[in-house]
């Protein structure tokens, strides 16, 4: 069984939890890590042997093409991640369609290839934004990983399918979603997909719920992480007691933890993990990838 190893390639001011003290304006300002931070997990992958898909926020592509470069030429799937990391249902369709047409195509002229897979910022597709799915489809998105089966302040779909599959847009269409993991444990569901959760909940805990959704469940699941979480060294923002909590616990212990669970589990790309689960399909005399067609 193949879990997805997932990196949201994004800089620490981009983060919404300090989006009430940091502007978009002002993110030139700031010292900019994100390209040494994803070398770094680049070369934790390789040592490990494992390919991961990183979803890449068009501003970072924009600002050092390079990295993108990078990451599809040792072997990683290259996903999108919007453009401005604005939440979904803050904007309007139409600003959406807008920057999401703008950074599947500029990293797909990056990559010299397709780009297949989508994520919201801070996964805000939720039940008011859901709309956004029906643009997914007609951009040419072949899956989206936004959707966080959870209840949360920021984002959560709590009725949502814990297990990827082909779901129904608003608008009768479909496309495969690969929910960000959770783990059903003593009577309630626990988000063990990565990220702050990764740093914030004991890794015992971690790999029990992951081990859980593998050989219970007998489903894949996906991690993610960003590559400032393992920047012990990056800026102090002065934010929120709970921003701060949320953003900077346990980061000098994130990469210890992330290097104990490449070799606890099985990893590959999105695209590895749903073509090993019949959601994708490669047909066998190219190298693209088609959707299996909704039965």
């Amino acid at each position: 069984m193949i879990n997805a190893m997932t990196i949201d390639v994004e800089d620490y001011f981009h983060v919404s939890a300090f989006a009430d003290v940091i502007r978009p304006d002002d993110w030139h300002k700031h010292s900019f890590r994100v390209s040494a931070n994803t070398h770094r997990l680049l070369d934790l992958f390789d040592e490990s042997g494992v390919r991961a898909t990183f979803f890449v926020l068009g501003w970072v592509a924009k600002r050092a093409p390079e990295l993108v470069h990078e990451i599809s030429r040792r072997g990683h799937e290259v996903a999108c991640h919007g453009m401005s990391h604005e939440l979904v249902y803050r904007q309007t369709p139409a600003v959406f369609k807008q920057e999401t047409r703008d950074s599947k195509s500029l990293l797909e002229d990056q990559i010299g290839g397709p780009v297949l897979g989508y994520r919201a910022a801070s996964y805000s597709i939720r039940p008011d934004s859901a709309w956004a799915l029906d643009l997914l489809v007609e951009a040419g998105f072949a899956y989206d990983s936004s959707i966080f089966p959870i209840r949360h302040d920021r984002y959560g779909m709590p009725d949502a399918s814990r297990v990827p599959g082909r779901i129904s847009t608003p608008n009768g269409e479909s496309i495969v979603e690969f929910p960000l993991t959770t783990a059903q444990m003593w009577g309630v569901r626990v988000p063990v997909a990565g990220g702050g959760y990764f740093r914030l909940l004991p890794y015992w805990l971690t790999r029990k719920g992951l081990r859980q959704v593998n050989h219970e469940d007998r489903q894949p699941f996906v991690f993610y992480l960003h590559p400032w979480e393992i920047d012990k060294d990056q800026p102090s923002i002065a934010a929120s007691r709970i921003s701060r909590f949320r953003h900077y616990t346990n980061i000098d212990r994130c990469e210890a933890r992330l290097r104990v669970l490449l070799a606890d589990f099985r990893f590959g790309t999105m695209i590895d993990s749903l073509s090993d689960l019949g959601l994708l399909a490669r047909p066998p005399s190219e190298g693209r990838l088609s959707t299996v067609p909704s039965r």
